[in-house]
């Protein structure tokens, strides 16, 4: 099977266990990602999430639903001022401790893994938007980070 991109897509930000989440959802299929996949997958985040340590208490997700019965949440959340903190999660596949192929049965494998190719081109973006709003201004603005994402579109080259 030849590799084609994914579509990636841009969900407004939601406030989760005191942090700031930016989202992006990744999926081959027009119609988005199911309701019910979306739903298990922000239900475990807190679970994701590190504690707060003073940096701004920001974080950006990428659920992925894979071509399988597959799905990912991997949360990257801002760390130490400057540091990237990860946690993942999957749901319907087994391979990965997955209880079952059920898409909305997340469980949190101890794996060494930060995402796949679908799932980094978001981590450069983000890197950027971090320096450009919270380390190299005066005065850090956290709403001008969380307003800074990609644009919907597919997962491939953005230059």
């Amino acid at each position: 099977m030849a590799f084609t991109e994914k579509l990636l897509t841009v969900r407004p930000p939601i406030e989760v266990a005191g942090r700031r989440i930016k989202r992006y959802h990744v999926t081959a299929d027009p119609a988005g990602i199911a309701p019910d996949v979306e739903k298990a997958a922000y239900e475990i985040l807190p679970e994701l999430l590190p504690e707060q340590d003073g940096t701004p208490p920001a974080t950006f997700v990428v659920l992925h639903r894979g071509g399988d019965d597959g799905a990912y949440l991997n949360a990257y959340s801002w760390v130490w001022d400057n540091v990237l903190h990860f946690r993942g999660a999957a749901a319907g596949q087994p391979v990965l401790g997955c209880p079952d192929d059920d898409p909305t049965h997340f469980v949190t494998p101890d794996l060494p893994w930060i995402g796949c190719v679908w799932e980094l081109p978001p981590i450069l973006h983000e890197r950027d938007a971090w320096v450009r709003h919270l380390l190299a201004p005066e005065v850090p603005d956290l709403d001008a980070y969380l307003s800074d994402c990609l644009p919907d579109g597919t997962t491939g080259d953005r230059s």
